[in-house]
């Protein structure tokens, strides 16, 4: 491995470690008091706080397991990267660009809760989820498999790669996802138009602060009130990181919550406007 890369690697892990500290010292970890927000203090509690394993997790999990044991290579076309023609076990893949457990079982619930809350409302119609960047597809599970009648859009630009999640889906016999393959910079606003509206998006895609954005801004005019967006490492990089603090100033944004592996962003009006960091 050349030595540049060997300190860029280096400078990255640092920078990384030196944010988990400083988010250690500064985040709650209270279970949801000093949230003055009824809505947002009932979602900490019995979502984010949430330790039931639901009926799901197990099953998804065993996917998992499979893909960190798959030594078949793929040739991975990364329009984040600008890396074409990469060849990468997908036991590698898996090991590197997962989303954990535990990150992963909040998206769940977040899918649940937001379901919950659209019966409280007495709308009762499924949501409408997307996600930037599907990867073997384990994270869509979790979205997916909470409802199946969710309507799931999962975007990606290797094609081996949405071919190895569709045999994940498979197995697991979600059928409520729609994969589109291609760069996210083209294949984004036709799956805004084709949704209308958002009611969850995940964004774990290009990790550079001009394509966050670019994201952010192009999703703009899909969120309601109600929406949720979910950005992910947030804290991956200086460049990530300050995409998470261009996103906390954003006139639509009322409440965030920090959980250093992801930001949370929410857009009701009656929220109180705070930030809030919590250790999950």
């Amino acid at each position: 491995m050349p030595r540049f890369i060997q300190i860029m690697r280096f400078q990255q892990a640092a920078y990384r470690a030196a944010a988990f500290l400083r988010h250690q010292l500064t985040a709650w970890n209270t279970g949801g008091e000093g949230i003055h927000s009824p809505y947002l203090f009932y979602f900490v509690r019995h979502c984010l706080y949430d330790q039931n394993q639901y009926y799901a997790f197990s099953h998804i999990e065993k996917q998992r397991a499979a893909l960190l044991q798959n030594t078949k290579t793929l040739t991975i076309t990364d329009y984040g990267t600008g890396k074409n023609n990469t060849l990468r076990q997908i036991k590698t893949i898996a090991a590197t660009s997962l989303e954990k457990p535990g990150n992963a079982q909040i998206l769940f619930r977040l899918v649940q809760f937001l379901s919950d809350r659209q019966w409280n409302d007495n709308k009762q119609q499924p949501l409408n989820i997307l996600e930037l960047g599907t990867s073997l597809g384990i994270t869509t599970a979790y979205l997916a498999a909470p409802s199946s009648t969710n309507n799931v859009v999962t975007l990606e630009g290797s094609n081996e790669l949405l071919q190895v999640a569709a045999s994940v889906w498979k197995t697991l016999n979600i059928n409520n996802i729609k994969a589109v393959c291609g760069n996210i910079d083209t294949t984004l606003s036709p799956a805004l138009q084709s949704l209308r509206h958002l009611d969850l998006t995940y964004i774990d895609a290009n990790h550079t602060y001009e394509a966050t954005m670019r994201y952010w801004q192009a999703m703009m005019p899909f969120i309601t009130r109600k929406s949720v967006i979910v950005v992910d490492d947030i804290h991956w990089s200086k460049e990530m990181q300050q995409a998470w603090l261009t996103i906390q100033k954003q006139p639509q944004v009322t409440s965030t919550f920090d959980l250093f592996n992801m930001g949370l962003v929410f857009f009701d009006p009656a929220y109180l406007h705070k930030h809030y960091k919590l250790r999950i």
